[in-house]
């Protein structure tokens, strides 16, 4: 090889280098948030629901059979509750989804993350499964991953998979449900994180990325800057997206989350009706990680049938009205949509599968 090819291969090696120390930086960055904000508490967590078989009460009503009427002293105290259970796993994910912006090569992405298969759908899918992360705190890294161009099955399987899979919530439920409860919920978070991201693909049809989103891709471009001033822009755009509809949303659901699931009659709690009605309310309200587990714990003990635990066992960590605002830009409407109504009808039908063998 002449001297003048090998000095055209250094700038290739040089950039190749660079890629893999910023690769790096995410990695370490993303373990040591993880292993603060989810992993450590929650080992701690899981000895807490084997010894006692709880892992506290439900944040929805408390120790009382019905949530608070709905009132602004009801909105501020459920968003105090919720972003106090929260706060760092919020920042985390606002943290690495504009990380993911400007520290991993575009092309790395697309080509393990950017095609509308199964395989691209179930390698995000898998990647979710240790984040630990609500719907809510997922949704930044979300919309970090759809401005690199990775696939709407991809990205969908990541924000849905982080929630439904959530290993630690499988060993509290465990404990503190049973294992029924368990394996129906592994078997319809397989479904969701899996089947209904992989059929979005095909709903979204050839839309790859959203026009909406097209100038932040270009934006990550290396070239434009350096990583500081590309990082603080990234920052600056999500905080501004995705804040303000979920501060606003929690404070709304919290004051209506006595509408939204009822003190319903002996007969009705028990009846199709419900599982509707909690199919629904569980697909909008927002909750913390495994906070799921207490509520419908909650409900069980205050007369309400499996089918309402069922439909709120795959409704409530799933996806929610603020997670949904905070991703819907992101994607293409029809998908988000789709999602949302896919949600509720999976949800009826573990309300109906609940009532059968739970």
């Amino acid at each position: 090889m002449s001297p003048a090819a090998n000095r055209s291969s250094l700038p290739q090696k040089s950039g190749d280098f660079k890629a893999i120390a910023l690769a790096v930086i995410f990695l370490v960055i993303a373990i040591a948030g993880l292993t603060y904000v989810k992993w450590w508490p929650y080992y701690h967590k899981a000895f807490k629901a084997a010894a006692e078989h709880s892992i506290g009460s439900s944040i929805l009503t408390g120790k009382e059979a019905a949530a608070p009427a709905p009132s602004l002293q009801a909105a501020l105290d459920y968003a105090a509750a919720y972003f106090k259970s929260v706060w760092k796993a919020a920042v985390l994910g606002i943290l690495l989804g504009s990380l993911v912006q400007v520290l991993i090569p575009s092309k790395w992405l697309l080509r393990l993350l950017g095609k509308a298969n199964f395989k691209s759908t179930a390698l995000a899918g898998i990647a979710s499964i240790p984040g630990m992360m609500c719907s809510c705190c997922a949704a930044p890294i979300t919309v970090g991953l759809r401005k690199k161009n990775v696939s709407v099955g991809a990205a969908l399987a990541f924000w849905i998979g982080n929630p439904v899979l959530n290993p630690a919530t499988l060993i509290f439920m465990t404990f503190v449900l049973s294992w029924k409860f368990t394996l129906m919920r592994i078997v319809f978070g397989l479904a969701l994180t899996f089947g209904i991201s992989y059929f979005a693909n095909k709903f979204a049809g050839n839309t790859t990325v959203p026009e909406a989103i097209a100038e932040p891709v270009k934006a990550a471009s290396p070239n434009d800057g350096p990583l500081l001033l590309r990082w603080t822009a990234a920052v600056g755009k999500m905080l501004l997206a995705v804040v303000p509809a979920y501060v606003i949303t929690v404070l709304l659901l919290g004051a209506a989350r006595a509408w939204m699931f009822p003190s319903l009659g002996a007969g009705v709690a028990s009846g199709i009706l419900a599982v509707i009605i909690f199919a629904i309310a569980g697909t909008l309200f927002v909750i913390p990680t495994a906070a799921e587990i207490p509520i419908i714990g909650t409900f069980l003990s205050f007369g309400f049938g499996t089918g309402v635990a069922g439909a709120l066992l795959v409704t409530l960590p799933t996806i929610s009205l603020p997670s949904l605002l905070m991703v819907y830009r992101s994607f293409p409407r029809r998908v988000v949509w789709f999602v949302f109504f896919s949600v509720i009808a999976i949800g009826i039908l573990g309300g109906i599968v609940g009532a059968l063998v739970l």
